[in-house]
């Protein structure tokens, strides 16, 4: 193996903890907020308990958070897409743009809901999803545009091979 294949393989074993971490992290995300979101109804009784104020809009709520756990997993799913791809080194692949265009409309709608949300109770830590999902979305969109064109720069070289 000559010196340039080590020193490539040696950055993909480097690498690779922080990209199986990463999975395993998203991993668990995805699935705690599966659960997180089937309980709305009764966690959001329970903080109503303790939040006197929140349980004159019980049921806007829960649809509310709702929405919004639902559309989070929808993201989270085309994220995890993206990390199988990843995984098997071969992420420069059409559908990883089609995630990605997928996680920014994902995240607009995430931000818009919040601002919905915001209607109903504001709060400082909600101005600050919108935003930062907005955010999500616009590098989500940029980042699909960058893809598409090394999937594209990816397919014609493999047609000049």
């Amino acid at each position: 193996m000559g010196k340039e294949e080590e020193k490539g393989k040696y950055l993909t074993e480097k690498k690779m903890p922080w990209i199986k971490g990463t999975k395993y992290l998203l991993d668990i995300m995805f699935y705690c907020g599966i659960l997180v979101t089937a309980s709305l109804p009764f966690s959001i009784r329970w903080i109503a308990e303790k939040l006197p104020g929140l349980i004159g809009h019980y049921e806007e709520t829960v649809i509310i958070y709702f929405v919004l756990g639902i559309s989070a997993e929808k993201l989270l799913l085309e994220l995890r897409k993206i990390f199988k791809t990843v995984l098997a080194e071969d992420c420069f692949v059409k559908e990883n743009v089609v995630s990605l265009q997928k996680m920014g409309n994902w995240s607009f709608f995430i931000a818009l809901m919040a601002g919905v949300r915001s209607i109903v109770y504001m709060t400082i830590a909600m101005i600050v999803v919108i935003f930062v999902f907005l955010i999500a979305g616009l590098f989500s969109k940029v980042l699909s545009f960058v893809f598409e064109q090394a999937v594209a720069y990816k397919e014609e070289t493999d047609w000049t091979i």
